[in-house]
C-alpha cells in the first residue's frame, strides 16, 4: 500500500467520526433531547402536572428509553463482533447499521409539539442510536490496522477531534438556519427557518432528525470510498464458532486481570460520560430554563473544546500513554458532576446568587467546556487502551467486548438518574449517581497495565 493510499485510508476512517458525531451532538445532547424535554414537559403540564413534576417526568421517560436501548446494545454487541471476526468481514455490518442510523434519525421528524407521539419518537431515536453504536464497533476494530502501535493514540485522538469539528459545523448550521425559538419563531440569525419550514409547528427544530440522517449519508461516502478491510481470509458467517470464540475470550478474563479491570473501569466511566451527554441538555432546559437555541450555543462551545482537547489528548497519549490521560479526564468529569448537583438557578451549594444573576449560565458554559474536552480526550484514550489489550486478528471481537462493557450497564446511568429523579423529585440530585461511577472507575485503574497484556 502506497503512502497516499495509507493517508486516504486514515482520512476515510476519520470521516466516520465526522459523519456520525451529529447523532451525539444534535440528537443525544443539544437539540433533540432538549426539544423532547420541552415537548414532553408541555404535554405533561397539559395533563395537569406542575412544571417541576412535568420536567422530572420528562427526564424519567428519556432515561428509561436510553436504558432500554443500552440493554439491547449490550446483549448483541459482543456476539456481532465475534461473528464479524469469524467471517473476516466488517464492512457489510457497517453498511447495515448505517441504514439503522439513517432511518432512526430521519424518523424523529414525527415529534410535533401538538399531541406529540412521545413513545414512537423514542423508538426511532433508539433505532438510530443502536445503528450508531454498532457501526462504531466495527469501525473501531479497523483502528489497529491504520498504523503502528506508537501512532494509534494520535490516530484515535485525531479521529475524535475531526469528528467533534463535524459536530460543531452541523450544530452551527442547525442553529443558524433551522432551529427556531419557541417564543419568536426565529433562528439564531434572526430569520425564519430555512426551506420554508413552519416555525409554528416547530418544523425547523424537528428537521434536526432528517438533517442528521442526510449528513451521515453524505459524509460516509469518503469512508466507503477509501477504507478497505485488511487482507485476510473471508469465511461464511457462522454463529456457532463465533459464540465459541466469544466464550473463550470471556473465560480468559479470569486470568487477564488487566483487561478485566480495564473493561469494568471503562464501563463505569463511559456510562457516566454518556449520562452527562444524555442529560446535560435536559438539565440546561429544565433546571436553568435554557431554550433550544442557547443550549445549542452551549453545544458549539463544548464541541470546539472537545475538538481541541481531543487533539491535544492524542498528543499526550502518544507521549505518556493513555492511562494518565484517562485518570485526568475522569477526575475532571467527577468534579463537574459534583458541581451540577450543587447548583441551581438560585444558588450553588446553598450560597444564593444575586437575583437575575447570569452566574449559573456562565458556570454551566464552563462545565460544557470541561465535559466536551475531558469527554473527548477520555474516549480517544480509552480506544487506544483497548487496542493495547486486543489481538489484531480478533479486534472486532475485542471491541465488541469493549462495547459490551460500555453497554452492559448502559441502562445503569440513565436508569439510576431516572430513579433518583423520580424518588427525590429533584433533577439535580438525579445526577449524583454519576459521581460514584467516575470514582469507582478511577479505583479500578490501579489494576490496569498501561502497556496492555502480552497474553492474547
Amino acid at each position: 500500500m502506497t503512502d497516499r493510499d495509507t493517508r486516504r485510508r486514515i482520512w476515510g476512517w476519520w470521516f466516520f467520526d465526522w459523519a456520525s458525531q451529529p447523532y451525539a451532538t444534535l440528537l443525544l445532547t443539544f437539540i433533540f433531547s432538549i426539544y423532547f424535554a420541552e415537548v414532553a414537559r408541555g404535554a405533561f403540564v397539559a395533563q395537569g402536572m406542575t412544571p417541576e413534576a412535568a420536567g422530572a417526568r420528562a427526564q424519567t421517560l428519556w432515561g428509561y428509553a436510553l436504558a432500554l436501548s443500552g440493554v439491547f446494545i449490550a446483549v448483541l454487541a459482543p456476539v456481532l463482533g465475534a461473528v464479524a471476526d469469524t467471517s473476516g468481514r466488517r464492512m457489510p455490518w457497517i453498511r447495515l447499521f448505517s441504514l439503522f442510523y439513517i432511518i432512526g434519525a430521519a424518523g424523529l421528524w414525527i415529534l410535533a409539539p401538538t399531541d406529540p407521539p412521545l413513545v414512537p419518537a423514542l423508538v426511532f431515536f433508539g433505532l438510530g442510536l443502536i445503528g450508531m453504536e454498532f457501526a462504531t464497533i466495527f469501525t473501531n476494530a479497523l483502528l489497529p490496522s491504520l498504523g503502528p502501535r506508537e501512532e494509534v493514540g494520535r490516530l484515535s485522538g485525531g479521529g475524535f477531534a475531526f469528528g467533534y469539528l463535524g459536530g460543531v459545523l452541523s450544530l452551527a448550521i442547525m442553529l443558524a438556519l433551522f432551529a427556531e425559538s419557541a417564543v419568536s419563531g426565529l433562528t439564531l440569525l434572526g430569520n425564519p427557518p430555512a426551506l420554508g419550514l413552519d416555525a409554528g409547528a416547530r418544523e425547523g427544530t424537528r428537521f434536526v432528525g432528517p438533517f442528521t440522517a442526510l449528513w451521515y449519508a453524505v459524509f460516509m461516502i469518503p469512508f466507503f470510498a477509501w477504507v478497505r478491510e485488511p487482507a485476510g481470509p473471508r469465511r461464511p458467517v457462522r454463529i456457532g464458532p463465533a459464540l465459541a470464540d466469544l466464550g473463550r475470550l470471556l473465560r480468559s478474563l479470569r486470568h487477564r486481570h488487566s483487561l478485566a479491570a480495564w473493561l469494568v473501569s471503562s464501563m463505569l466511566s463511559r456510562d457516566g460520560l454518556n449520562g452527562l451527554y444524555a442529560f446535560g441538555g435536559v438539565y440546561a432546559g429544565t433546571v436553568l430554563g435554557w431554550p433550544v437555541i442557547w443550549s445549542g450555543v452551549f453545544g458549539v462551545i463544548s464541541a470546539l473544546a472537545a475538538a481541541l482537547i481531543s487533539w491535544l489528548g492524542g498528543r499526550a497519549d502518544r507521549r505518556w500513554g493513555p492511562k494518565p490521560v484517562i485518570i485526568g479526564c475522569t477526575l475532571v468529569l467527577a468534579a463537574v458532576c459534583t458541581l451540577l448537583v450543587g447548583m441551581g438557578r438560585e444558588a450553588i451549594f446553598g450560597a444564593p446568587f444575586a437575583p437575575g444573576s447570569r452566574a449559573p449560565d456562565a458556570i454551566f458554559l464552563l462545565c460544557g467546556v470541561a465535559i466536551g474536552g475531558a469527554g473527548g480526550a477520555l474516549a480517544a484514550a480509552s480506544r487506544t487502551m483497548m487496542v493495547r489489550h486486543a489481538h489484531p486478528e480478533r479486534a472486532t471481537e475485542a471491541f465488541g467486548l469493549y462495547a459490551l462493557s460500555g453497554k452492559a450497564t448502559a441502562f445503569l446511568a440513565p436508569a439510576s438518574i431516572a430513579a433518583v429523579t423520580q424518588i427525590s423529585g429533584n433533577q439535580r440530585l438525579g445526577i449524583s449517581p454519576l459521581i460514584v461511577m467516575f470514582l469507582l472507575s478511577l479505583l479500578l485503574l490501579r489494576w490496569v497495565n498501561p502497556e496492555g497484556e502480552s497474553e492474547q
